[in-house]
């Protein structure tokens, strides 16, 4: 059975066809400063990783919720938009729809003992209680999928 519960505070119908486009068109779909909101008042309590995948994604990058409270903040200040789309949290639900984002971070590469940009694609929702962001992404650009 397919789960159509969308739970984030963007609301429409999820695509549920096999291969169709996850696209929305427009966005962002939420402000930044609504998000800076949520991360200004409750920081980590408000995050959460949101699929098992985002969850595996942050431990092989060594990011803890801090870190991507970070990441996040400094994408919907400085980071650069690419599109909204909706995710899926396991095979058959429930959805989100999403914004998603590609960010750069100087980070100390302790094996090149040197610091390096690294770059970051996020993917978050707000909550429809409108006290979470739920995050469906969080990678390197090697690990699109």
């Amino acid at each position: 059975m397919v789960n159509t519960v969308v739970v984030s505070e963007f609301a429409g119908d999820p695509p549920l066809a096999e291969g169709a486009c996850r696209e929305i068109a427009g966005g962002p779909l939420y402000p930044a400063a609504k998000v800076l909101a949520l991360l200004a008042g409750s920081g980590a309590r408000a995050v959460r990783a949101w699929t098992e995948k985002c969850g595996t994604d942050l431990q092989k990058c060594s990011l803890d919720t801090e870190d991507l409270c970070e990441l996040m903040a400094t994408a919907v200040r400085s980071g650069r938009f690419c599109g909204a789309e909706w995710c899926v949290q396991r095979p058959n639900g429930p959805w989100a729809a999403c914004d998603a984002y590609s960010v750069v971070r100087r980070e100390w590469i302790a094996h090149a003992h040197r610091e390096f940009d690294v770059e970051y694609y996020l993917k978050f929702a707000i909550a429809k209680t409108g006290q979470l962001l739920l995050v469906a992404s969080c990678h390197l650009p090697e690990d699109r999928r």
